[in-house]
């Protein structure tokens, strides 16, 4: 009988969601649906090394503005931008495509368009101001943490609760997530949230399950489904979210 939990989905995720080095592993058959519970656990590594870029940048000196770019980039390429190439890929696709056909085939190319130029201008400068409003490398590293942590819950909700909106592509071909792995996951997300302290937690909270739900009604009218663009917009989404309650938390 497979195994509902295993350390090495911890690895799994790390070597699917970033670009860290990582020594070769057995990974045992496991699947990436196995393994998303374990996705917020790599958010948290993510935001540890947002946190330290931010810290060292201010520690040399540069103010929160420019220290806060700084964090962002070393997000960005511990990740390989992939969330963000899954956001810009579905506001193409949602914005330009005139059926589910066309949306789909707009989100498998390649080339970006203004919808999601758009998309990603704006993302980046949301997470770029809620970071460089809060206070000091303290309230940053708390930011980070809720926000890469609860965010990376949700893709594995939306893959438990859609189906694949294609029969080939990354998520038909990670399968479907059990409702124990996203429980853990969104378990995992939602104690994440309390750097923030207990009411801003609750509000954020209360922000992602409404997150969800609207964007999983969203990606069904569009294409049927969920795709790995929609997962990845959706972390993206939440990231932005949880950020913005960290800003008003601490203000």
């Amino acid at each position: 009988m497979r195994d509902r939990f295993n350390p090495l989905d911890i690895a799994l995720c790390l070597a699917f969601f970033t670009r860290l080095p990582l020594p070769n592993l057995d990974f045992r058959n496991r699947t990436l649906s196995d393994a998303m519970w374990a996705a917020p656990v790599t958010g948290l590594v993510v935001a540890v090394i947002a946190s330290a870029a931010f810290a060292l940048a201010t520690w040399f000196g540069l103010p929160s503005g420019p220290a806060a770019a700084v964090a962002l980039a070393a997000a960005m390429l511990t990740t390989g931008c992939l969330h963000e190439d899954g956001l810009s890929d579905v506001a193409d696709g949602f914005g330009g495509g005139s059926t589910r056909e066309r949306k789909l085939e707009i989100m498998r190319d390649s080339r970006i368009g203004s919808y999601g130029t758009a998309a990603l201008v704006i993302s980046l400068l949301l997470r770029w101001s809620a970071l460089a409003a809060l206070a000091g490398p303290a309230q940053v590293f708390a930011g980070l943490i809720a926000a890469h942590c609860a965010s990376r819950a949700l893709p594995g909700a939306l893959m438990h609760a859609l189906p694949p909106a294609r029969a080939d592509g990354l998520s038909a071909g990670a399968g479907t997530v059990s409702p124990e792995a996203a429980v853990l996951g969104a378990a995992i997300g939602t104690i994440s949230l309390l750097v923030l302290g207990l009411s801003a937690a609750l509000a954020a909270l209360i922000l992602l399950v409404l997150l969800l739900v609207s964007f999983g009604a969203l990606c069904r009218r569009q294409i049927g489904g969920q795709t790995g663009d929609a997962a990845g917009a959706l972390q993206q989404l939440g990231e932005i979210a949880v950020l913005l309650v960290a800003v008003s938390a601490f203000s």
